[in-house]
Order: C-alpha cells, then sequence, then structure tokens
C-alpha cells in the first residue's frame, strides 16, 4: 500500500474513532476490516503523530505533585487537595473533603475496613462521606481503644459506629481504653472476651483508615486525657521518634521505636498494620511533616491524602 494511502485510512480510521466516538467494532464493520486491524491502525495513528493525545489539567489539580511523590516514595496513590490557606483548619476540611471521595470510588464490596479512631483528619473525612448503597463493606473495625475523657468519646467507638452506618458494615468497636497506666493493666483489659474478638480482627483488615500524629499529640488526642506524660513524651523524642501510626511510634525512616510505652497501648501493632492490603493515611499540615516522611520512608502507607502545602514540603524533602 502506498505511504500516502496508509496515511489517509490511519487518518480514516482515527477520525471516527477519536472524533465519531465509534467502537472498533463498529469501525470494523463500516470499513470491511478486522477488528484486530482497527486496532493496529489507531496505534499506528499516535506512531505516525496523526493522533497526539494531550491531557489538560484542570485548576486545583496537582498530577505532577501526586507523580512525583509516588515515584519518590514508592506510594501506590497520592491525593493532593487544594487549599486556600496554609493553615491546619483549613487543611483538615480539604483532606477530609478529598479523602471521602477516595474511599467512596475506590471502596470495595465485602471489605473488612479499620478505622483509627483518634484523628480529627478521619473525623472530618467521615462527615463528608455520603451513604453508599450500590454496595457494602463487612465490617468496621476500631484500630485501637479510645475511652478516655467521655465528652471526647464520640471521637472514638462512636467515630466507628458512623462510618458503618454510611458503608452498610457491620461496626466492631473495641470498648476499652487506648492507653492502659501499666503493661500489668493492659493484660488484665485485653483478656476482656469482646476486646479479644475485636483484636482477632486486625489481622483480617483489608483496607486501614489512619491519621499520622506528630510526637507532640493534637488537640483531640489531648483533650482525650488518653496521652502520655510529657516525661514520656521526652523520653519519646530522645529515642529519634518523629511521629505514630495507631499510637506506633516510629523513627525518622519508618522504623519503630521500641519503649517501655508502647507495652501500655490497646490496638493494632505495625505487623498487623502492614498485612493490610492497602493503609490509607489521611494528614497534612506543617507539624505533621517529619512523621509523614518517616511513614512513607518506612513504607507504613500505601495511599496519601494530604494538601498541596504538606505535599510541596514533602516532595522538596
Amino acid at each position: 500500500m502506498p505511504r500516502t494511502d496508509e496515511l489517509r485510512l490511519i487518518a480514516r480510521v482515527a477520525r471516527m474513532y477519536y472524533l465519531e466516538d465509534m467502537k472498533q467494532g463498529d469501525i470494523a464493520a463500516r470499513l470491511t476490516i478486522s477488528q484486530a486491524t482497527i486496532s493496529r491502525l489507531l496505534r499506528r495513528a499516535r506512531e505516525e503523530n496523526v493522533v497526539r493525545i494531550s491531557v489538560q489539567t484542570p485548576s486545583g489539580t496537582f498530577p505532577e505533585l501526586e507523580e512525583s511523590l509516588c515515584r519518590k516514595f514508592g506510594m501506590t496513590e497520592v491525593v493532593v487537595a487544594e487549599c486556600s490557606e496554609d493553615r491546619e483548619s483549613q487543611i483538615l476540611r480539604r483532606i477530609g473533603d478529598a479523602a471521602a471521595l477516595y474511599l467512596e470510588t475506590t471502596l470495595q464490596s465485602g471489605e473488612i475496613v479499620g478505622i483509627s479512631s483518634w484523628s480529627e483528619s478521619l473525623l472530618r473525612t467521615v462527615e463528608n462521606i455520603h451513604p453508599q448503597r450500590r454496595l457494602a463493606a463487612e465490617r468496621v473495625v476500631q484500630l485501637h481503644g479510645g475511652v478516655g475523657d467521655p465528652s471526647v468519646q464520640t471521637h472514638a467507638t462512636n467515630l466507628t459506629r458512623r462510618l458503618a452506618e454510611l458503608i452498610g458494615a457491620q461496626a466492631q468497636p473495641l470498648p476499652t481504653q487506648g492507653i492502659t497506666s501499666s503493661k500489668a493493666a493492659r493484660k488484665v483489659l485485653t483478656s476482656d472476651p469482646f476486646v479479644r474478638e475485636t483484636m482477632a480482627y486486625f489481622s483480617k483488615i483489608t483496607l486501614a483508615l489512619v491519621g499520622i500524629g506528630a510526637v507532640e499529640p493534637s488537640k483531640l488526642l489531648a483533650d482525650s486525657g488518653n496521652i502520655f506524660s510529657p516525661s514520656e513524651l521526652a523520653e519519646l523524642a530522645r529515642l529519634g521518634a518523629v511521629g505514630d501510626v495507631c499510637l506506633n511510634f516510629f523513627d525518622r525512616n519508618g522504623k519503630s521505636v521500641p519503649s517501655f510505652l508502647q507495652e501500655r497501648v490497646v490496638g493494632i501493632d505495625l505487623d498487623q498494620l502492614r498485612q493490610a492490603k492497602r493503609v490509607v493515611a489521611v494528614a497534612g499540615g506543617q507539624r505533621k511533616v517529619a512523621a509523614l516522611l518517616g511513614a512513607m520512608r518506612g513504607k507504613l502507607i500505601d495511599v496519601l491524602v494530604t494538601d498541596q502545602f504538606t505535599a510541596a514540603r514533602l516532595d522538596a524533602a
């Protein structure tokens, strides 16, 4: 076939496919050409620059930044939300919106979802989720204890129940405090059959929805009465801790920081968390940067939902 005739056919097929929205099978029938040949001609259209595909980046989206972070840290996905101000309250609102949409669009039927209950970003996420009617997760599991000051208890067990209601799942709360007074007290609490039942689900989590904490606790956690003492936090910093996930502290490289404090935590540990098929972190703000870097370097999370300012700091680190 002469070169000009071949290019004419390539262009004809490309116009029918891209401009007239015809399916390959319909083009094959119209032109009396096999569908395999149509597919080959469409591939040739790109190779010959007959068709040039461009993607216009919508305003308020950051695909290059997302792709850069995925490459740099080996992440499965990074979602960067537009934020008008580099201020924590504004950031929390926007990443909560973005995380809710991510969860709605990626949640699979039958999933066992774990949620880290002491996280303001996750509270904002759950507030923005629309009830899911097309599918149902199997269960929502509270990943660490949350009984503290009664005025903030809703941010723990009630958050688990609310998420379960929204995604059509059964709630599996962890009915105990998150931090005990001693190793012996933890042993007593974890011997409770209801606590053991929930903790048995930790190894079955398919999607873990977590916050990333800095060593210095957030106001939400501080108000709960469920935190380590100032001297204990100072000891964690001395040991190299930069942050935590589900009250498991880690260093700048994401390695666990072992200490006697961990013996008092009732909740999922890092080994169990790593068994989850997908760990989604929702976090942002200047004070979380060191913790996020540690979590990403240590492969503690697979997906990050954050804001544009935090993402830029992570990319520049």
